[in-house]
């Protein structure tokens, strides 16, 4: 047996074990990643609507948003905490890095787990979604589209937490989350169309460097095409970059604290 078969199957094992304890801890699982989008999306798209503080058809504007944030923020999250768990009390890491397989390879199943988190996490706010808001009418022709950028905006989410979570020390981590992620979600175009930013240039240009708002404008784009959106290959191709730049980067931090 080739030593690239014995890594493949080493990775596929340690992946599934990942997603067996998931499903083990699905309770847990649920609260985690359904609580905080549940809440915004009923505030924002139930309360203020039938009080008449946002315009009729937000909410539908509104729901690819919360889809979006979801898959991006479960993904960053549920990679970057469980990796500063392993490097500093629990020490799992190092059963881990004992596996036959590259070190690199531990990294990115890491952030592949991560992103299936997302994933799997962003797919259930649909059902919850239109649930919630009633009679949604997307463009259903767009869904593959919508899907694609979910995809990619988990695994987006995933290298962006498996550079936090390796590059950030373990004292500092609370802080960083509270530096980052409140940013992270109002930047990301998660509760407004990006594309009409007319009058706050600057906001806008501050929104494009967060890789949450290719996310939200592609879902947006595809499900809602009335409404001003980015073009789809922007969505795709900045998204892309970001899975690249961040990838790099967490992997090379993943290294160093490994063989630290």
């Amino acid at each position: 047996m080739s030593t690239t078969t014995t890594s493949l199957r080493a990775f596929a094992a340690v992946l599934g074990r990942d997603v067996f304890v998931t499903g083990r801890e699905l309770p847990s699982f649920l609260a985690q990643v359904l609580v905080q989008p549940v809440a915004l999306l009923f505030i924002f798209g139930k309360v203020l609507g039938q009080l008449g503080y946002t315009q009729p058809g937000y909410a539908q504007i509104l729901l690819p948003g919360m889809i979006a944030l979801n898959a991006f923020l479960v993904a960053l999250q549920n990679t970057s905490f469980p990796l500063v768990l392993d490097f500093s009390y629990s020490r799992e890491i190092e059963d881990r890095l004992l596996a036959p397989l590259p070190i690199s390879w531990v990294a990115v199943e890491k952030m592949l787990f991560g992103a299936l988190r997302g994933l799997f996490a962003a797919l259930l706010m649909f059902p919850i979604g239109l649930l919630m808001l009633g009679r949604v009418s997307w463009d259903l022709s767009g869904l593959p589209f919508a899907v694609l950028c979910m995809v990619l905006g988990s695994l987006a989410g995933g290298t962006v937490g498996l550079t936090v979570g390796a590059a950030v020390p373990p004292r500092r981590i609370n802080i960083m989350f509270a530096v980052i992620l409140a940013p992270l979600i109002f930047t990301g175009a998660s509760q407004f169309p990006w594309a009409q930013l007319h009058d706050l240039r600057w906001f806008q240009i501050v929104c494009a460097f967060n890789p949450l708002t290719y996310v939200s404008e592609g879902m947006r784009g595809a499900l809602l095409p009335e409404v001003p959106h980015m073009a789809p290959w922007v969505c795709v191709l900045a998204l892309l970059l970001a899975c690249l730049v961040f990838g790099a980067a967490g992997i090379k931090f993943f290294l160093r604290r490994a063989l630290d």
